[in-house]
């Protein structure tokens, strides 16, 4: 038996004072109700949402929009849909 075997069957201690107490309160806060509507927590959905892609692009244009500032790849995307005309 090696010595991480014999650490895999060391009883953990010390789980009572992080599990919380699963009562009413806990259940009453887990999740969000309007009616019998579950509420989603987190940035409402976007009826258009963007798409991850993998683009090489030379690095000096890379380089010129980094220059411009935060929003660099939002810039991007707009030169890109002025081009195809969108």
């Amino acid at each position: 038996m090696t010595m991480n075997d014999r650490n895999l069957k060391k009883p953990v201690g010390g789980l009572d004072e992080i599990k919380p107490e699963l009562d009413d309160d806990w259940f009453a806060e887990a999740d969000a109700y309007v009616g019998t509507k579950l509420v989603r927590r987190g940035r409402p959905r976007v009826a258009n949402p963007k798409k991850p892609v993998s683009l090489r692009l030379d690095s000096d244009v890379i380089d010129w929009f980094k220059r411009s500032g935060e929003g660099w790849q939002t810039r991007i995307n707009d030169e890109l849909r002025k081009a195809a005309g969108l």
